[in-house]
């Protein structure tokens, strides 16, 4: 490998990079491992939040292996990463597809490389699906909704906590740093933003009593998360926003990334039914969840809507990344803010 490789990769397409790595560098983190020589290194394509780059090793053995080398960036705390790490290993253990941090000979799986934390993971075979160059079936969304309670109850018996950043109070930090600046990217967005928020805080279900079980969620499984093999689902990737909150947020999520069709931006019922019956095969849904996800679905949506506008108006001029539209995160919450319970679960 030469280090123009990943330069001229790096140049000629949107690559979810903000951190550049030199060979030298990259060879020196790779000597406290026992995982072999290095022979490529590609930045990968998927994902706004970190630095990744598929690396290809010689094994000691002879063969190739590939692994998953990310350095974190923006908005991961560098004292939550072990909550992380150690998140993938206990899913793994306990049979959930996802990757599995790979230990250095000191066995530790965190390092620091380019300034940045840095760990390596097992390469997760499978690709995701783009929306908005091919449609999901029904039969896409079950399997999903079936791994994804498989892995909320798997998370039941893990021991660290994390609470979610960008819930309620998360979502305020955001809107005073963007609301101001709002107004330019859609009509009246700064207004739809600040009632939004005013809203939720008043009516978001915050404690126990509401009946909403709690657990340990993935809280951004988008499709370039989740990964399919012939047809078949194969995992689930990138758990840098992990953290404890309803279990029943995460279909909130889901609802939103997974359930409109493109370019229109319309709800599909028949995937959103899809979903949450593949969920309910392994984990029913209590009766406070269903009551409450049209709200949860409306967080869901501000979040993202919140998350999308900050990093386009803070958007790098250097990073080489894609800044996804917030506007489309507009849509979807006006939708469910006139959506009607039959409309979601019909």
């Amino acid at each position: 490998m030469s280090l123009a490789i990943i330069n001229d990769f790096c140049g000629g397409c949107r690559v979810a990079v903000y951190t550049r790595i030199g060979e030298d560098e990259l060879k020196q983190f790779l000597a406290a491992y026992s995982v072999g020589e290095l022979v490529e290194c590609h930045p990968i394509a998927e994902g706004v939040e970190n630095s990744n780059y598929r690396l290809l090793l010689r094994a000691p053995s002879g063969g190739r292996v590939p692994y998953i080398l990310t350095l974190y960036e923006k908005r991961v705390n560098p004292k939550q990463l072990p909550f992380f790490i150690g998140l993938m290993e206990h899913l793994a253990a306990a049979g959930v597809q996802c990757p599995v941090p790979i230990k250095a000979r000191d066995g530790e799986a965190l390092r620091h490389l380019a300034g940045r934390s840095a760990a390596m993971v097992s390469f997760l075979p499978g690709h995701s699906i783009n929306p908005k160059l091919t449609a999901f079936s029904p039969d896409h969304l079950r399997q999903l909704g079936a791994a994804v309670a498989r892995m909320h109850l798997a998370g039941a018996g893990f021991a660290l906590q994390r609470p979610n950043d960008l819930s309620v109070a998360g979502w305020q930090h955001l809107a005073a740093e963007t609301v101001g600046r709002a107004g330019g990217i859609a009509d009246h967005l700064d207004t739809t933003i600040a009632d939004e928020l005013r809203y939720l805080t008043q009516n978001w279900p915050c404690d126990v009593p509401h009946g909403l079980p709690l657990g340990v969620i993935h809280a951004d499984l988008f499709p370039d998360n989740v990964f399919f093999r012939e047809g078949k689902y194969s995992g689930m990737i990138d758990f840098y926003f992990a953290c404890n909150d309803f279990l029943a947020y995460e279909l909130a999520v889901l609802l939103n990334s997974w359930c409109f069709d493109f370019p229109a931006v319309t709800y599909n019922v028949n995937n959103a039914k899809a979903l949450l019956a593949g969920y309910q095969t392994i984990r029913p849904l209590a009766p406070a969840e269903q009551d409450n996800l049209i709200i949860l679905a409306r967080g869901a949506a501000l979040r993202f809507l919140l998350t999308r506008l900050y990093d386009w108006l803070h958007h790098p001029p250097d990073a080489l990344v894609e800044r996804k539209d917030p506007r489309e995160y507009l849509i979807k919450l006006q939708f469910f803010q006139s959506a009607r319970p039959e409309q979601i679960l019909a």
